[in-house]
Parts: structure tokens; C-alpha cells; sequence
């Protein structure tokens, strides 16, 4: 009763800040519809709830973003244009705020970053863009979108550690992230067999811009309906990646034997992600999960009934291309290709040679080794300069005019496909090694965790974030996916989980 009559109290002090705080946001509420509109005043309501969130909770608000993200592009179809570019940059905003949180939380705590193997060579890197970007006379505002653009989902990683989660709250979002992942699978299965309606109410195929610059590119849909699944992804290749990096995370846990025990629920992943990610028809999340999952279960785990299942596989496509009479040279891709034709078609000359003759993915590997790194090999072009993200939007074709080159792929687009060879040539030699030295010394400390942890989860979540930046090594390989938010952040936010949980337990 005592405490009753106490938190009664309590409210009754706090009454008159919260009437003064409702009647203020009511006032500032009718002046922005008088002076703007409803649906402005609903995104500043919006906005400021979550910057008063994220000062308060920052890690609610990361599991809020990590939730978001895979049902991004489908919640942007609905948005009205009056306010399309606030709802654009909102999750990307929202990682620069927790960031922000983190540092000054971090700085008045008198608290550090961990050390890790990140630190030194992402110092490097940012003094080597910023060189690049002072050397080749970059134009300010292009070099600091390019600096972004190559860095901004890094600084999850640093937010991460800065806010130092508990391992509680890592395994609920694990256990979260999952379960979007299985939902994710199940729409796209869902698509497969409802085919073209379902496709048409999910895909967002309207081009979005803000005066000059382009906000978001639709969807054009050169597949047949329902043969490709997006899910709420937007595209076939961003749910395919994304379900790979689950899968993988899955494969981690699943080599437990208690949690794989215990966790009988975590079959439904598989279930439902396995088909799923088969129907993407995206050969580089297929080979991406290929060559993750062969390398945990061959390479570290010794696994041999995978072992046998490899030979098995093995042996099933020899025979398949010695009886069905496939001509895979001359394979290529149409709208209305089988699954195995889809697979078989990665290895085609036909398909090599028409991607070079018209300006595809191998056209820019071969232009970039022999044209643009020897113009440039030791600080490159500079960020914004070529092959990603701040090169599109500016529309910035300096660095391809100058070599005589079309603007990226297909001459028109100004990406590469590959997002290794587009870092290589803004950062040069240096920065690209610096960019490599991060990333491998990341995936040989979750090797060393998984080797060294006395605890099960933390043993699962190294080997599968281990297996995952095998995944998204070979995905930036063959599109930007290092920019695609919808796989970059769970790349370097799990990284950080996987440092965390090293750390707790001294692993050096």
C-alpha cells in the first residue's frame, strides 16, 4: 500500500511537466499544419520520437532499425511523395543518431572502444580517403557522399561496441532477426505460388527523385511473375542475400548440439529459407551460402556427412550433363529460365562473353585491372568517383571521361557490379588493401572465438558470422551489396556481437 501511495505521489508531481509537454506538442503541431501540412507534422512527430528514443533507449531503437530494414522498400511504396524524401533517409539517419548517442554516452562515461582488429586499419582507411580525396582535387561535397558511402554502416560496428549490449540482449535480437528472416521466407514462397498479383502488390516499381538527384530506382520486373521471389525486399537478389546471412548465422547455431536441441523452432528457418532462397533465382546468394556453408561444415567442422553429400551432388551433376544433352557454353539468361538452367548459366562463355561485349560485370573486372587501377594504383580516384552509390547520384562520369570508359555498366548506369573493384579504384591499392586487412582480420578473430569460447552461443555466432562474411565477400563480388543496407548492417552490427562476446570472455 505504501508503495502504491508512493507511486501515486510520484505521478501526481509529474502531472503538470506532461500537461505542459502535451500542450506544446499540440501548439507545435498546429502551427506545422497551418504552415505546412498534416502529413508533415505526422513525419516531425515521428522524427522527434525517435530522436527522444534512441537518447534514451539506443538499443531499442537498433532492434527497431533491424527489424525495419527488410520491410523498407515495401513500406516506401506508400509513402506520398510529399514526404518520400524524409521516409528515404530515415533508417539511414536513424544509424547516424544511434551513433551519435553511443559516442557522447561513451565520452561522458569516460569509456573507450574495445580494442579489436577494425581499429587500426579503419583509421588508415579514412586517412587514405580523405588523401584520395585532397590528391585528385575531388569536389567536397562528392568526396564527403563517397566518404559515406563507403563508411556508414561501418559505424554500426563502433556504435555497437560503444553501447556494449548485454548477452542477453544479443541473443534476443539473434532470436529476433531470425524469426524476420523465416517470415521474410515465407512471403517469398507465398509469391511463388500466388505469382503475379502478389508480385505486383509487393514490388516497388516507381522511380522516386528529389529534384536532380534520384531517391530510389524502381523495380523494373524483366522476370517472369513469380518465378524470381522479393518478398518485401524490393528485389530477388537483396532477399536472396538476406536470407543467406541468416542462413548462415542458423548453420552456426545448428553445429551446437544443446541449442540445436533445445531449439527445435530454429528447423522452421530452414524449412522455410531453403526453398525460399532457391526460388530467388540469384545465383550470387547461392553461391554465396555454397561457399560459407561448405567452408564451415569441409573446412572447420570436418562434417562428413556433408562430405558425402558433396560427392553425392557431384556425381548427380555429372550425370545430369552427360545424359540431358545441356550445352552449358551457350547458355544465357531469359525470363523464363529453369532453376537448373539459372544455376548452369553462371559458367556459360556465352553468357562471359555477353556480359563483356555489353558492358556487364566482366567487362568492368577486366577495365578496372587493366585501364583504371594502372592510371591511379596507389590512392586511386577518389570517394564518389567511381563504380558506387555517390558516382550514380552525382551522375559523376569525370573519372570515366578521362579514361575513355562508358559510364559503368551497360554505359549508362555508373555502377560496377562489384563492389570490391569499385573501393579499389576510388581508394587505389592502399585503401583497398586497408578495406581487405579490416575485413579478413574481423573473420580470423570469429574464427578465433569459435576455437577458444567455452560458451555455445557465443562459439555459434562466431562460426556463423564467420560463414556470412565468407557469403558477403563473393555477394560484393558481384553487385554493391557492401552499400545495400538490407545486408550491409547485419554484416558489421553482427561483427560487433562477435567482438562483444570475445571480449567478455578475454578472448584476445
Amino acid at each position: 500500500m505504501v508503495n502504491l501511495r508512493e507511486a501515486y505521489r510520484r505521478s501526481d508531481e509529474k502531472m503538470p511537466m506532461l500537461f505542459a509537454l502535451t500542450l506544446t506538442i499540440i501548439a507545435i503541431g498546429t502551427i506545422g499544419i497551418v504552415f505546412t501540412s498534416p502529413l508533415t507534422v505526422l513525419g516531425g512527430l515521428v522524427a522527434l520520437f525517435f530522436i527522444v528514443l534512441t537518447i534514451l533507449k539506443p538499443l531499442t531503437s537498433l532492434t527497431i532499425l533491424s527489424v525495419f530494414l527488410p520491410f523498407e522498400p515495401f513500406v516506401l511504396k506508400w509513402i506520398p511523395d510529399e514526404i518520400y524524401l524524409y521516409a528515404r533517409v530515415f533508417s539511414e539517419a536513424l544509424i547516424y543518431l544511434i551513433f551519435a548517442v553511443a559516442v557522447v554516452r561513451a565520452f561522458l562515461d569516460g569509456k573507450k572502444v574495445i580494442e579489436n582488429p577494425m581499429n587500426l586499419p579503419f583509421v588508415l582507411l579514412l586517412v587514405v580517403l580523405a588523401s584520395s580525396a585532397v590528391i585528385n582535387w575531388v569536389d567536397p561535397t562528392i568526396a564527403i557522399v563517397g566518404i559515406r558511402q563507403i563508411i556508414r554502416y561501418m559505424l554500426l560496428f563502433y556504435a555497437v561496441l560503444l553501447l556494449d549490449p548485454s548477452r542477453t540482449y544479443i541473443k534476443r535480437l539473434v532470436v529476433i532477426m531470425l524469426s524476420v528472416a523465416a517470415l521474410q521466407a515465407g512471403i517469398g514462397i507465398a509469391q511463388a505460388v500466388l505469382g503475379a498479383p502478389l508480385d505486383s502488390f509487393l514490388l516497388p516499381s516507381q522511380t522516386r527523385t528529389f529534384g536532380e538527384f534520384t531517391l530510389t530506382e524502381g523495380t523494373v520486373q524483366f522476370w517472369d511473375p513469380g518465378s524470381r521471389v522479393f518478398a518485401t525486399l524490393g528485389r530477388y537478389d537483396r532477399l536472396g542475400t538476406f536470407l543467406g546471412f541468416f542462413l548462415l548465422i542458423g548453420v552456426g547455431l545448428l553445429y551446437e548440439k544443446r541449442i540445436r536441441t533445445e531449439r527445435k523452432e530454429l528447423w522452421w528457418l530452414f524449412l522455410l529459407g531453403l526453398p525460399a532462397l532457391a526460388l530467388t533465382y540469384s545465383r550470387s546468394s547461392w553461391f554465396g551460402f555454397l561457399l560459407g556453408f561448405l567452408f564451415l561444415a569441409l573446412i572447420i567442422k570436418r562434417d562428413r556427412k556433408v562430405m558425402v553429400g558433396v560427392g553425392i551432388c557431384a556425381a548427380i551433376i555429372a550425370g545430369y550433363l552427360a545424359y540431358s544433352g545441356l550445352v552449358v557454353s551457350k547458355l544465357i539468361d531469359t525470363p523464363s529460365q529453369t532453376f537448373v538452367e539459372r544455376f548452369f548459366e553462371a559458367f556459360s562463355v556465352e553468357r562471359w562473353s555477353g556480359e563483356y561485349y555489353g558492358l556487364g560485370r566482366l567487362y568492368w573486372i577486366v577495365q578496372t585491372v587493366t585501364t583504371v587501377i594502372p592510371a591511379s594504383p596507389l590512392f586511386g580516384f577518389g570517394p564518389g568517383t567511381y563504380g558506387g552509390g555517390a558516382a550514380i547520384l552525382f551522375r559523376n562520369t569525370e573519372v570515366y571521361d578521362q579514361l575513355g570508359l562508358p559510364f559503368g555498366v551497360y554505359g549508362s548506369e555508373g555502377y560496377l557490379d562489384n563492389n570490391w573493384f569499385s573501393l579499389w579504384g576510388e581508394t587505389g591499392t592502399i585503401g583497398f588493401a586497408l578495406y581487405l586487412w579490416l575485413y579478413l582480420g574481423l573473420f580470423v578473430y570469429a574464427l578465433r572465438v569459435h576455437k577458444r569460447s567455452d560458451d555455445d552461443f557465443t562459439r555459434a555466432i562466431a562460426l556463423g558470422v564467420a560463414g556470412a562474411m565468407i557469403a558477403v565477400a563473393l555477394n560484393a563480388f558481384l553487385a554493391t551489396f557492401l552499400e545495400v543496407r538490407s545486408l550491409a548492417v547485419y554484416l558489421w552490427m553482427f561483427a560487433a556481437f562477435v567482438v562483444l562476446l570475445g571480449r567478455h570472455e578475454r578472448i584476445a
